[in-house]
């Protein structure tokens, strides 16, 4: 197991010497306060989420640890790289499917995953978005397992979420230890609102004059991460709005205001592609704006992220990164893929069933930590049921090996005890620039050996610290 703070000998990796010389000098009784006085302040500004599914499905505070996970500066300069590189793949390959489909005649990816996909939009054949950019937004989930050894776990190009969150933890740190970021240099990331609102600008439609007006569409107050919608807009000065406030006035999409209807050049949209023209896809759906595609198509606004992003996030999709990171680069990848089985496949699902109670197995389209099993966390009757779910709709599934994913310390009564983690990464992507902000959002499994990061699971965040070179 690799820890993160501790060599296997109990040795201080560098990275983190600075903050273990003012550790050891801080009082545990004020550490202690802190971390209350943090969850407080989490409640008081309404960092909350809400858990589908469950009976006591209230908002929840997120849990928060104050030890910071550090990450050296080439050791980011490694993952940013390899960052943007995917990047620009996945961009490349969701032109290249909704267009001459090159990848697909080259039989690198096997057409029916494409066909067959849910995710797939056939409304978006031939559509080419304003400067190119479908994925205006990614995150990259990636996880640790030893020096200089990390894997791409899972692509987030729909609505990646959490970067309210990234922000919160260091404005919180900082109103907290304000003398531990005077004495260690870490990389800002209080900038993001701007960025964003400055990438998304970036991408204004042809048939926008003068500046960009940018909204942020939420589905409202119930969505799981309506405080992360407010909050972005908030600060990036950005119209909050909902699919009631807008309406196509003159090929244009137009917001309600307090002096009439104004068009709209950027969308920031947080709704699922299904909801978001009942024109034309779900009928029924009260949540978007009836035309929205037919004006997004003939130029009149950019929607971020593109509608039909979201197969990029297939999971079954994902196996074939490696291939499609060089088919559109020309170079091999310089972030590794976990390594995946694909249950649709007779062979593969074969291998799976035979090794269930090992490997974790992932629903294809699935998100938040929800419809997966972890074998070895798993009792027997787990197993067993997932084992029926499996042979039932094969397809739906991919399995992957139980990585070991590295740990970093948390505070606790007891003093420091070392937890699994992972970290998502926010990228910004306009017709110019590729921008990785440093660090993002570390995901812990606050229970002792639980692999399962996701707040919906119980996890919580930290602060991520880039440091200067």
């Amino acid at each position: 197991m690799y820890d993160e703070m501790f060599g296997s000998d109990d040795t201080l990796r560098s990275a983190y010497c600075d903050y273990k010389t003012w550790l050891d000098g801080e009082d545990k009784h004020r550490l202690t306060r802190k971390s209350e006085e943090a969850e407080a302040f989490f409640r008081k500004t309404g960092i909350t989420f809400n858990v589908y599914g469950q009976e006591d499905a209230d908002e929840r505070l997120i849990p928060f640890d104050i030890v910071p996970r550090v990450i050296t500066a080439p050791e980011w300069r490694k993952l940013s790289q390899g960052i943007e590189q995917r990047v620009r793949a996945i961009n490349a390959f969701l032109y290249d499917i909704y267009h001459r489909q090159e990848i697909l005649r080259a039989g690198r990816v096997p057409k029916e995953l494409i066909a067959n996909n849910i995710a797939f939009l056939p409304q978006m054949i031939g559509v080419s978005p304003p400067g190119g950019i479908y994925t205006h937004i990614i995150g990259t989930d990636i996880v640790r397992t030893g020096d200089n050894e990390f894997y791409v776990l899972e692509d987030n190009a729909r609505t990646p979420s959490g970067v309210s969150y990234m922000l919160e933890n260091r404005e919180t740190m900082i109103q907290m230890f304000p003398e531990l970021f005077s004495r260690i240099a870490v990389q800002e990331v209080s900038n993001y609102p701007q960025k964003l609102r400055r990438s998304l600008a970036a991408c204004a439609p042809p048939q926008c004059t003068g500046k960009p007006v940018v909204a942020v569409l939420t589905p409202g107050i119930h969505n799981s991460a309506y405080f992360e919608h407010s909050f972005l807009a908030d600060h990036m000065g950005a119209e909050l709005v909902e699919g009631h406030d807008l309406r196509v006035q003159n090929g244009r999409i137009a917001m309600r205001t307090t002096r009439g209807y104004q068009p709209i050049d950027v969308l920031y949209r947080r709704i699922d592609d299904d909801y978001l023209d009942p024109m034309n896809f779900k009928p029924e759906s009260l949540l978007g704006v009836p035309g929205i595609l037919d004006v997004y198509r003939s130029g009149g606004i950019t929607i971020a992220n593109a509608p039909g992003t979201g197969i990029a996030d297939d999971k079954a999709l994902y196996s074939y990164m490696p291939e499609i990171v060089e088919f559109y680069t020309g170079e091999k990848p310089l972030l590794n893929n976990v390594p995946t089985w694909r249950c649709s496949e007779a062979d593969q699902l074969q291998y799976v069933l035979e090794h269930l109670a090992e490997l974790v197995v992932k629903e294809v389209h699935g998100s938040g930590g929800y419809g997966m099993l972890v074998g070895p966390a798993a009792s027997k009757a787990e197993v067993e049921a997932f084992r029926a779910k499996l042979k039932d709709d094969p397809g739906n599934y991919i399995a992957q090996p139980t990585l070991a994913l590295s740990t970093v310390p948390i505070f606790t009564e007891k003093g420091l005890a070392p937890r699994h983690v992972d970290l998502r990464p926010f990228v910004l992507v306009s017709p110019n620039s590729i921008d990785i902000t440093p660090g993002g959002l570390t995901r812990v499994a606050m229970t002792e050996g639980s692999l399962v990061v996701n707040s919906s699971q119980g996890g919580g965040t930290k602060d991520t610290w880039v440091l200067e070179e």
